[in-house]
Formats: C-alpha cells, structure tokens, sequence
C-alpha cells in the first residue's frame, strides 16, 4: 500500500488530502487569514507558514513525513510542457522561481512538496498549467508576432476527460473529447489520440467570458481603451482579470446570486448569464470543428457546472454536436493523487525538465 499526501495551493486556502493507493483517507481545505498573509510581501515570504500548516494536517492523521511514498502538488510555472507526471528537480524549482513563465501560490506549491520530499517521499506535480500540446496550426494567433498560448485548466481538463474514459471503459487515447472548465474562469478544451491539442486562454487571451474574465475581446476596441488616457495599465489590467465578464455586466461573478436575481425578474442578469451561455456553447462549436465535427462527448465540469440553469442553456446550442455528460466541482486532487500512484506502482515513468527545454 502506497501513502500519498496531495496538495493544491490557492491565494489564500491550501487543499490537503490523504490517499492509501486510489483511497482518499483524510481531505481538508485550510484557510488562511487574508490579514495573517498581509505580513508575506511575496508568496515565497508565505513558505515556512504554509508548510508548518501541511505539516500539522501530517500531524492530524499520524504521519510523519518519511512515512510518505509521494507528496504531489498542483503544479507551478516553467517552459512549456508536455502533459504528464513530473518530478520536482531542482531546475523546475530554478525556474518556476524566476516569474518569467508565470506567478502562482502553486508555485511555492512545488518549494513545499520538494522539502518534503527531502524526507524520502518522491515529490511530484501532474499536469502542470504550462501543459502545451498544442498542434501548430492552434498556435496561430493572426498577427505574426502573437502566438496562441497554452494557458488553462489543464489538470482539471485532463482528470475529468481520464474519468469519462474509465466510466465508459474505454481508452482515454482512443477518444474524441470537448470540455468546458466553469470555474472562476472558464476554458473550452479537445482532446485527441491522448493530448489536449487546443484550448482556450483561461487567463487573459480568447474564450468565453466567465465571472470577472472578458475572454475574447475586439481587438481594435481594446487598443482604443489602451490610448484613451481614462485608465492606466493597471485599471485596465483589473478589468482583463478580475472585473470583466459578469462583474462587468451585472456587478457579482457569483452565478447563484445572479440566478436568484434571475428568478425575481432581473433581466440584466439573464442576459448576462444567457450570453455567457452562448459564447460556452460557441467555443465548443469551433473545437469540434477542430475534431472535424467527430467528437464522442462534451464533458461540462468546474463549479458553474452544479447549475441546472446554466447546463441546460448551453445543452440547447451544442447537444447536436456530442453526448453531453456533466462532472461538476473538480477532480484535480484526485488526479494528482492517482498520477502518483501510477509512478509508484511502475505504470509511467516520471518526466522530468530538461536543462535544454525550450518552447514547444
């Protein structure tokens, strides 16, 4: 029986869980106090208190950290990468530290699963969000200078597309796949022959609009915003990734309370809710067109997708494309969980960063 602690850092929470082999034991989310963190400037500042509190959810359970086989984390920012299970070396570490592939809580995720390890666990990451396994006709991004960027909900992608194949029973390999993450931002994804070979940009590139991201925006608008004196970068920057979308149209991201405002008679918040819809089931339209209209599924996952409302309006716009199947909430600690399993039971070799990794 192998002994596998997860974790998955978020700006301000730290999800924990426990496995013996694929058996989740123990889960829990840790707050942290918005006020206790104003005392780190950076997230590196933020180390010692976040380990110290992975380690005494070890101490809940009885488990020292040399009893571990593996601790696997969400992943951090580095070159891009192919999917997969990866070990934390020393050069991904070098990497994800320097902020020039990207800045999250999940990397000082890498630093916390990393000195762990130094007690005898294999330290892992899956799936990282620098996933890139696009082909190169998806990278073209109009303009010579601009290419298309692999930026989304890859984990979560990927484990919901893995638990799809493994209820039906087939290969995930030999299946056509569409999926929408509908999270705090949304992502439409296709995967084919095993690889996630498009998606959208869930940060500030193209898609659908979600809750406080615009997505996909007119272009020439857009410059016009940028010279128009009325914002500095930053104001705009605010609206490209934490008040745009639903904030920007109806004031609240939260899709229960726009739908309660819904049932009172709120048409400002329907049409909001109902664009967002339309512009979901849109992108699912065109990556199908990327499968060439031959997909075997459409999988709704990420919180939004618990909304009857919300399925259904995108339900009437793409169910002549695929079945449509729903995994609503997330499923990245399990997959972090199992794609450490399947290194320690022998099934996959752990990858790891190359000196001489370069942009795929």
């Amino acid at each position: 029986m192998y002994l596998i602690a997860v974790i998955n850092l978020g700006s301000t929470s730290t999800k924990f869980s426990y496995y013996e082999d694929e058996n989740p034991k123990y889960q829990t989310t840790i707050d942290h106090d918005r006020e206790e963190l104003k005392q780190y400037p950076t997230i590196w500042e933020q180390f010692e208190y976040r380990l110290e509190a992975v380690l005494a959810e070890l101490e809940k359970i009885n488990t020292k950290p040399e009893e571990l086989d593996a601790i696997v984390t969400r992943g951090g920012h580095t070159v891009p990468l192919e999917g997969g299970v990866y070990r934390i070396t020393d050069l991904m570490l070098e990497q994800s530290a320097t902020g020039k592939y990207g800045r999250h809580a999940t990397d000082l995720g890498l630093r916390i699963a990393a000195r762990i390890g130094k007690s005898g666990a294999c330290a892992l990451t899956v799936d990282p969000p620098v996933t890139d396994e696009f082909t190169r006709l998806a990278r073209y991004g109009g303009i010579r200078e601009l290419q298309r960027k692999s930026s989304f909900h890859a984990l979560n992608h990927r484990a919901v597309a893995k638990q799809y194949a493994r209820d039906i029973q087939k290969p995930y390999g030999e299946l056509r796949l569409i999926g929408a993450h509908m999270g705090g931002g949304i992502t439409i994804a296709c995967h084919k022959d095993g690889r996630m070979v498009d998606a959208t940009n869930g940060l500030v590139g193209d898609g659908p609009f979600s809750g406080n991201r615009p997505g996909t925006m007119p272009a020439r608008g857009l410059i016009d915003l940028c010279y128009s004196g009325k914002y500095t970068k930053e104001q705009l920057l605010q609206k490209l990734t934490v008040r745009g979308g639903l904030m920007s149209y109806a004031g609240d991201s939260d899709l229960r309370r726009l739908e309660q405002r819904i049932a009172g008679g709120d048409s400002a918040a329907r049409e909001a809710v109902e664009a967002m819809a339309y512009q979901v089931g849109k992108e699912i339209c065109a990556m199908s067109a990327v499968l060439e209209g031959k997909a075997d599924a459409i999988y709704l996952t990420g919180g939004m997708a618990y909304s009857d409302y919300l399925t259904g309006l995108i339900r009437t716009r793409v169910g002549h494309i695929a079945r449509i199947v729903l995994y609503p909430g997330e499923y990245e600690m399990q997959a972090l969980a199992l794609g450490a399993l399947e290194v320690l039971q022998g099934k996959i070799k752990a990858k790891e960063l190359e000196d001489n990794a370069e942009n795929i």
